[in-house]
């Protein structure tokens, strides 16, 4: 509505799925094709088997050592802000350890592990829905998850970007 007044954002950022937010008022994609791109995102996810994310008051330097194989970093959310993504057992492993590292840490409260290598299954799926979708170059500059720089027209209108940011570390710092 607040467009609809003649107010427009000179830039716009949005958190994991908040992207899909400032990529549909800059014009990638409609509405509707959101929507069910949110839809259908959720729907695969759902698919996927359980996991779990941890956030933890370390940087990305600092987190490496904590990382294994079945981790994945899942987000940068600030310079010592970062969020740990995971099967269960995996992410039960590292909270244990961090806590016996007396590192403050706190389970997420998500059915999945978002934004880690156990979404790799679904990308090629998801890929392929985005491709039915019209995607256009950004109308109003925003930045990416994916590279934490400004979104670029080749990426705003690639399946592949949407699908490597289901599945890639948010880097939203």
């Amino acid at each position: 509505l607040w467009m609809e007044w003649g107010i427009r954002p000179k830039a716009m950022i949005g958190h994991s799925i908040g992207e899909y937010t400032a990529a549909c008022l800059a014009g990638v994609f409609s509405l509707e094709d959101a929507l069910s791109l949110v839809a259908a995102r959720g729907e695969m996810m759902g698919q996927l088997p359980p996991g779990a994310m941890i956030a933890v008051p370390l940087s990305e330097k600092q987190v490496q050592p904590f990382m294994d194989e079945n981790l994945s970093l899942a987000a940068v959310n600030g310079p010592s802000n970062c969020v740990i993504s995971g099967p269960g057992d995996a992410t039960d492993a590292l909270e244990e350890r961090l806590i016996r590292e007396d590192i403050q840490c706190r389970r997420l409260h998500t059915s999945h592990a978002f934004h880690s290598k156990m979404t790799d299954p679904i990308l090629p799926r998801f890929t392929d829905r985005v491709r039915q979708i019209r995607l256009n170059p950004p109308q109003i500059p925003f930045i990416s998850n994916v590279t934490g720089e400004w979104m670029t027209p080749a990426d705003a209108t690639e399946p592949e970007y949407w699908a490597g940011h289901l599945r890639g570390t948010v880097r939203f710092s």
